[in-house]
């Protein structure tokens, strides 16, 4: 009896871990895959997306729980937060922007567990450098971004990076394109016009790239970490609302106070992470 309450305890524990990995996936500024290479799941997950036939037998019954708390996570949020993004732009915006700075600290220590070279850095600035160069310039060319199929399938690939690559969060991508809002929208409202090209997007995403990022990590471990560091901190400051911080001014003091938050409320969950 004990023996069973005990599996019982265990699945639920997964399953709360998975869901928090969902909500590290659909909330800007986390990363569900870092959460995964914290609750121990990464590894097994990338071996089964690998060779899923091969692996099937033994680790779907290890990863059921993880998955199950992932979609109940994901989907729990998604339509709360294209409320809040609607409703309350720039506070939203800024929260984010927080959250992702205050995660900075434990992606860089990630990103170093195997040493940092001169590579690291140049896969670093060379990322960076690319991802200005393509929104500055979509900017600058006043593209206006109409989300249709296309660009939902390029969603569901943003999605399921995120899971694939740690420390890369989908909607640091997707924010400065307009994007985001629209796609957790349609996520929340279980739209078939969303779901299916972001299911297309995700399930090529997996099935072609998850053996070969797999590979990367083993083989340049510190180069990629740091490629998607520079990734990070370039989308990021793409969607801060500058003209929005000033300090004389009652929402400039709101939208302070959120980044600030953002900041804060990373700090706490890193800690409880380490525990």
């Amino acid at each position: 009896m004990r023996l069973v309450s005990g599996s019982f305890v265990r699945i639920l524990v997964h399953v709360f871990q998975g869901a928090l990995i969902g909500l590290g996936a659909v909330l800007p500024g986390i990363s569900g895959g870092v959460l995964s290479v914290l609750f121990g799941v990464y590894k097994p997950l990338m071996e089964f997306l690998a060779n899923p036939v091969h692996c099937f037998k033994s680790h779907v019954p290890r990863l059921l729980p993880y998955i199950m708390g992932y979609v109940i996570g994901f989907m729990g949020v998604a339509n709360l937060l294209a409320f809040v993004l609607e409703k309350y732009p720039d506070p939203s915006v800024c929260l984010f922007v927080g959250l992702i700075a205050g995660m900075m600290p434990s992606l860089w220590k990630e990103a170093g567990l195997h040493g940092r070279s001169g590579r690291s850095f140049v896969s670093m600035f060379s990322a960076m450098f690319f991802v200005f160069v393509l929104l500055i310039g979509l900017r600058m060319a006043s593209v206006a971004i109409v989300p249709g199929f296309v660009w939902y399938v390029f969603c569901g690939f943003c999605l399921a990076l995120s899971i694939i690559a740690p420390g890369m969060s989908f909607s640091t991508l997707l924010m400065p394109l307009g994007l985001y809002a629209p796609f957790v929208d349609g996520i929340g409202h279980m739209a078939p016009e969303v779901l299916v090209p972001g299911g297309i997007g995700g399930v090529i995403t997996i099935v072609c790239l998850s053996k070969a990022v797999n590979t990367l990590f083993d083989a340049h471990y510190s180069e990629a970490f740091h490629g998607i560091i520079g990734i990070i901190i370039a989308a990021t400051v793409m969607i801060v609302p500058f003209e929005g911080l000033s300090l004389f001014c009652r929402s400039g003091l709101i939208n302070v106070f959120f980044l600030a938050a953002g900041v804060f409320i990373a700090g706490v969950m890193d800690k409880l992470n380490a525990v």
